[in-house]
């Protein structure tokens, strides 16, 4: 789509000076993320005391066989519910970033699972229709998901108050999106150590930097919401087109 060009152009030095002054405050942020990332590595864990199973293709698991022999693991809260029939669009939007990640992860022993409360049966399905690879596992018929707060009741939802992102507030849906952090000591222990939700999930997704490099930037101002725009990778217009072979009209290319 092409757009007008409604914006200050510059003399070659001055955009090298207001870029150079930008670039100061750009590291002196990436240095207070660093810090504020060593904060977060250092808050207390809480000691995982709960038998969690999960569901697989093979059987069923236990919260430490998530781990895959690796003493840190990323569990992506994924929204997707019993008979919701394919996924939450944003948690794919986050999950379309996952498989890439997998090897890198692994080489700093890291272990990333998704969870959904969805039988294991309908995970499946929506990841075959994805083309997802990564282990995604279903809570179903455990507390996993409400003791993390990215499960609510119906009741709940209609109060208008559920326990998300570390207070009480209204969310228009029984499943939220959340990262959740696991160590596992060299006895078996497993403490949590961190949780992330609301846009703290962004971390997970990486197209978002990018948009906030370019002109545009993510361009949602004008949305009712943030990710209104946001669809599954195989439901935008472009893919419907490649998989369909048309080719876009001279009006629309």
């Amino acid at each position: 789509m092409k757009s007008k060009t409604n914006h200050t152009i510059t003399s070659r030095a001055d955009w090298l000076a207001a870029r150079t002054a930008l670039l100061a405050e750009e590291k002196q942020l990436t240095r207070q993320l660093d810090a504020l990332a060593a904060r977060r590595r250092a808050l207390p864990w809480l000691k995982v005391v709960e038998d969690y199973r999960f569901e697989t293709q093979r059987g069923h698991v236990s919260l430490a066989d998530l781990f895959a022999g690796r003493s840190q693991l990323v569990v992506q809260h994924f929204m997707l519910g019993p008979g919701w029939g394919e996924g939450c669009p944003s948690c794919s939007f986050m999950a379309d970033h996952t498989d890439g990640m997998l090897p890198h992860l692994a080489a700093r022993d890291v272990t990333m699972v998704a969870v959904s409360r969805a039988p294991i049966a309908e995970i499946v399905a929506f990841q075959k229709r994805m083309g997802w690879r990564f282990p995604w596992v279903s809570s179903n018929g455990s507390d996993f998901n409400r003791d993390f707060h990215v499960s609510f009741t119906e009741a709940e939802v209609a109060s208008g108050k559920v326990n998300y992102n570390f207070t009480e507030q209204p969310f228009g849906s029984t499943e939220a999106p959340g990262i959740s952090v696991f160590h596992k000591d060299v006895e078996g222990t497993i403490h949590h150590t961190c949780s992330v939700y609301g846009r703290g999930v962004e971390l997970m997704m990486g197209a978002y930097r990018i948009l906030d490099l370019v002109p545009k930037g993510r361009d949602e101002d004008a949305l009712e919401y943030g990710m209104q725009w946001v669809r599954h990778h195989d439901s935008y217009e472009a893919s419907a087109a490649a998989r369909c072979g048309c080719k876009g009209t001279e009006a629309g290319a």
